[in-house]
């Protein structure tokens, strides 16, 4: 296996992680956020959709990755 398709499928669960954390940051105030993740301000309601829409777009970038460095090799 080469180092390429290696990283690829080492993205895979990183994409997955990724986009798992853009739902979380939509979906939970700043104030229920653990402290040492970006965003996190104490008694706040603020819903951080700009770290959701980031982490998103991280997320499908490192699956884009994965799905062209683990295809078939012409």
């Amino acid at each position: 296996m080469t180092t390429k398709r290696v990283l690829g499928l080492l993205a895979l669960p990183v994409s997955l992680a990724f986009i798992v954390l853009a739902v979380f940051y939509w979906t939970t105030p700043a104030g229920m956020l653990p402290s040492f993740m970006p965003g996190f301000i104490a008694d706040s309601t603020h819903v951080h959709y700009k770290h959701g829409i980031a982490s998103l777009l991280l997320g499908l970038a490192a699956l884009a990755y994965a799905w062209f460095s683990t295809g078939k090799k012409k």
